[in-house]
């Protein structure tokens, strides 16, 4: 069964307030989106890697893959203007084989190895599957600046990635949305819409999503943490 991970890296990334991107900015010396794909280039069970990104950024992306060296091939391909849109062209560049798709942030680089295979695991018996960690705090529905309600914190997981489908259902999942007008936050939301069931797996407090700069010191301190693992042998695979 062939596995294809996507990569969507196209934003721009306003929140982090930097001309940069945030896929582009360097953590110790290395970009972060750099980070991220070495997790699936170290996963057993990913066969191909498709990182979708902006034309002007492709000849600055090669170049650092280019220098990682990776033993897994990861091509480049254009992503469009909204998420859901970047995920869409990526797809429609995946062999003809590939059987699991697994949608991975950019900047989420501190998602284990382990998880990756227990999201396409579920995702070949299931056919939809995400990362959710359960919410600590209180969770209040709002309409501008008046609470509508209190929601149930033992029912809110807040979503994660990787996300895994089936390439069958994911394409049918973005065509209908595509033919109703629908953009849809991440991946799990347009399946959801077909009145498929999505599974939520335990996802990760490590695996945070970098998006503004108050993440970037916490980014710093996992990157410590999992070179002191790596150099104790106990670096999750």
């Amino acid at each position: 069964m062939s596995v294809l991970a996507i990569i969507p890296a196209a934003g721009l990334g306003v929140r982090m307030g930097t001309d940069t991107p945030k896929q582009f900015l360097s953590l110790e010396g290395v970009p972060i989106f750099i980070y991220t794909l070495r997790k699936f280039a170290a996963c057993d069970v990913i066969d191909e890697v498709l990182l979708a990104l902006r034309d002007e950024d492709r000849e600055r992306a090669q170049s650092d893959i280019d220098r990682e060296g990776f033993g897994k091939t990861v091509r480049l391909v254009t992503g469009g203007a909204t998420r859901q849109e970047t995920v869409a062209r990526a797809l429609a560049q995946a062999p003809p084989a590939t059987e699991v798709v697994v949608v991975h942030d950019a900047v989420r680089p501190f998602v284990d190895v382990d998880i990756i295979r227990r999201v396409v695991e579920a995702a070949r018996s299931q056919g939809a599957v995400i990362l959710g960690v359960p919410s600590v705090d209180t969770v209040k529905q709002v309409q501008q600046r008046t609470i509508l309600g209190t929601l149930p914190r033992e029912r809110i997981v807040l979503a994660q990635t990787p996300q895994a489908f089936r390439a069958d259902l994911l394409r049918e999942a973005i065509n209908r949305a595509v033919e109703d007008g629908f953009n849809g936050t991440d991946e799990s939301s347009l399946v959801e819409r077909l009145g498929h069931q999505v599974t939520v797996l335990m996802g990760s407090d490590r695996n945070i999503k970098i998006t503004k700069p108050t993440d970037l010191p916490l980014a710093r301190l996992y990157i410590a943490q999992e070179r002191a693992e790596k150099a104790t042998g106990h670096l999750p695979a």
